[in-house]
């Protein structure tokens, strides 16, 4: 089954923690701090496999967590790194910040391989705080915390040309005409449930890539209809086909089919109206009588507008070779490089500057007051709480991110006892 878009969650590997650990050796009765480093947590890596074409496999699998770094051993051990993650994904994919819609990385052109989260740093072990005046220290470096996302992949087809028009004007017969691809096609709406991607060779012209989007109805930008799922293959286009049934075999107006679809492409991406199009009037080898006159009024509509109108006959192949070279000499005239979307979000500034939380409360089972936190651990593995100026820091950090007066408003008094990630303090003013 073809699917376009798919919700996952992504986290990084936490990175292991710093070891407090000392020498004990026959005859080194004073052995120093020998803790070993914490291992780096694994990182979110996503890279294009050109054997998939579609996000199918992530509606069976929604979780993917790279492996922590292990901690820090004694006698300087490190501790061993998590290891990565690969995602594979198909070419033309987008992802993006599922809350924001914010594109991350476009999976496309020379982007083969993106880092999404990098693995957190594993913590110093002790031996990186003895100093001349603190021989011994009794604390280590926490590991970096784990990064964690939920993103909305979307996969937008990579192509040159789109066709677009409502169901049963022959957009599929066309592609299967002009190229080796080999859509279904039946008499059905929406009998094109996926996009069909085709190669147009052309002697002495400049060969381009062509994509079947499945039908448009009225409304689609607003969610009527399943074309409405695929107007996102369209973005990556560089000139539109629009495929008119100029023979009305279903009894609607081919020009004001044309004016239809239009809107819903301005209303979905302003950007699509601006791009080149061209109208292949299809099917006149099914109109009673001469075409001249139903042709001459889609002419008389849109080449004022610059929109050049090809009458064509995708089943008996009348007038494809004059579309296809006139499509050809545009894409010559641009530039080659394919649509890619810009990033948006970028997690290592938007994820590492939110403002972690921490708790405070009061254990009444061990009559402790408990404060923890991400931030707090990590201020722990960074602060030299044996010296004054470290102790000073200490005392600032829980003043400006109102720890103290959570303290207070839960009724500490002098000498009661404060924990804090296995450390405990008394509390004085």
């Amino acid at each position: 089954m073809f699917a376009d878009r798919a919700k996952i969650y992504v986290r990084s590997g936490k990175g292991g923690d710093g070891h407090v650990s000392f020498r004990r050796e026959k005859y080194v009765p004073n052995g120093g701090p020998d803790g070993g480093d914490g291992g780096r947590g694994g990182d979110v890596i996503f890279v294009v496999d050109e054997g998939l074409n579609t996000l199918t496999d992530f509606r069976h699998i929604r979780k993917y967590k790279a492996m922590d770094g292990k901690d820090g051993g004694k006698r300087n051990c490190r501790g061993g790194d998590g290891e990565d993650i690969i995602i594979k994904v198909p070419a033309g994919t987008v992802i993006k910040e599922a809350e924001s819609g914010k594109v991350i990385a476009d999976m496309s052109g020379e982007n083969k391989r993106q880092v999404l989260l990098k693995g957190g740093k594993g913590g110093n072990g002790n031996q990186h705080y003895a100093t001349s005046s603190m021989q011994a220290p009794k604390y280590a470096q926490p590991g970096q915390p784990a990064q964690e996302l939920e993103l909305q992949l979307e996969l937008k087809v990579i192509a040159d040309v789109g066709l677009v028009g409502f169901p049963n004007v022959g957009k599929s017969t066309l592609l299967s005409r002009v190229t080796n691809a080999r859509p279904k096609i039946a008499n059905y709406h929406f009998t094109t449930l996926s996009p069909n991607l085709g190669v147009v060779d052309l002697n002495d012209a400049k060969s381009f890539v062509i994509a079947d989007i499945p039908g448009l109805i009225e409304g689609a930008s607003e969610g009527v209809g399943l074309g409405h799922e695929f107007l996102r293959h369209i973005e990556r286009t560089k000139v539109i086909i629009h495929i008119t049934d100029a023979a009305s075999t279903e009894g609607r107006d081919p020009i004001a089919d044309i004016h239809a679809i239009n809107r819903e492409l301005e209303r979905y991406n302003t950007r699509l109206s601006q791009r080149p199009q061209v109208i292949a009037a299809n099917k006149i080898d099914a109109i009673s009588g001469s075409d001249s006159e139903i042709i001459a009024a889609i002419r008389a509509e849109f080449e004022p507008r610059g929109i050049s109108v090809f009458p064509i006959s995708a089943v008996s192949g009348q007038g494809l070779k004059e579309l296809l070279y006139y499509v050809s000499g545009i894409l010559s005239k641009m530039d080659d490089k394919p649509t890619i979307f810009q990033q948006e979000f970028f997690p290592e500034i938007e994820m590492t500057g939110s403002q972690e939380p921490f708790s405070v409360i009061y254990d009444e089972e061990k009559q402790e007051y408990v404060v923890e936190g991400a931030r707090i651990e990590k201020m722990l593995g960074y602060t030299n709480l044996e010296s004054e100026k470290g102790f000073t820091f200490f005392q600032k950090f829980l003043k400006d991110n109102g720890i103290l007066e959570q303290l207070e408003d839960l009724g500490i008094q002098e000498g009661d006892t404060v924990r804090m990630y296995g450390l405990s303090f008394d509390y004085y003013k």
